[in-house]
Formats: structure tokens, C-alpha cells, sequence
């Protein structure tokens, strides 16, 4: 793909946003090329291909609850997309809460699929949420190295 349009880098993180806050896997698979890259740490191997990527983001979705997350800023450079971002997740096993900033990239293939996507992020535990009643059968993180 030639150069996204500003306008379509922030309609592309906001599917992906909103796919990660309802735990709609099938919406945030849609995003992605079959044979994308997923990084959700810069320093640890990639996920590659549908299979790997939807694995781990079932494993989201069974983790977390009340997911709270927004863009702050949105970058177009040719085909990628730079996101800097902040949020809050509740571990659905305990209920804790956790305050999250972060960055991601998107690089973005001729169909308008992500091909390879990064993120970075830090976390601190802000206590427990009061409006959630944990799940204590519910995995208690993700699971990584699929």
C-alpha cells in the first residue's frame, strides 16, 4: 500500500481498540492479514499467521475485563501506523485493576490488512475494582510462546 491517509491510521486503531475493549476476537482478526506478525513485546518472538494471533488474543479476552483503552496520538508514515495510548484492565481471575500506557505500530499491506504490528506498554496495579466480581476459574495472565 502507498501511504494511509491520517484519517484511516486513526479509523484502523479504533477497530482495533474497540475490538480488544468488547473481547471481540473475530473483530480484531478481521484486521489483520492471514499471514501477519504480532508482537505484543517488542523483545519477545513474534506470533505469526492467523492461528498464533487469534490464540493469544483468546487468551486476552479470557484475562481481562472492564478494558478501558484510548489513543492519545495517531502518526501516518506511508504504510504505518504509530499509536501512543492509555488505558485500564481488571484481571478477570482477581479483579485487579491496572493502569496501562503504551505504544504500538502498525504496518499496513496493499488490502488494508496489518501485516506486522508491535506494541510496547507498562502497567502499574491500582487496586482492586469494586464494580467486578472476579472469576477465580478464569486464567490469571496471558499465556505466551505458542
Amino acid at each position: 500500500m502507498g501511504t494511509i491517509s491520517p484519517g484511516d491510521g486513526q479509523d484502523l486503531i479504533d477497530r482495533y481498540l474497540g475490538a480488544w475493549q468488547r473481547g471481540d476476537v473475530d473483530a480484531a482478526m478481521a484486521l489483520f492479514n492471514d499471514d501477519a506478525e504480532y508482537r505484543a513485546d517488542p523483545f519477545e518472538p513474534p506470533l505469526v499467521a492467523a492461528n498464533a494471533i487469534r490464540a493469544f488474543l483468546n487468551d486476552v479476552a479470557a484475562t481481562q475485563a472492564h478494558i478501558d483503552a484510548e489513543a492519545e496520538r495517531v502518526w501516518v508514515s506511508g504504510n504505518t501506523i504509530l499509536c501512543s495510548w492509555h488505558g485500564a484492565v481488571t484481571t478477570r481471575a482477581t479483579g485487579d485493576r491496572t493502569r496501562v500506557r503504551g505504544f504500538m505500530t502498525m504496518e499496513v499491506g496493499d488490502d488494508g490488512l496489518i501485516t506486522r504490528f508491535k506494541g510496547w506498554s507498562l502497567s502499574r496495579s491500582v487496586g482492586i475494582d469494586s464494580t467486578f466480581k472476579p472469576d477465580h476459574d478464569a486464567p490469571a495472565e496471558v499465556t505466551r510462546g505458542r
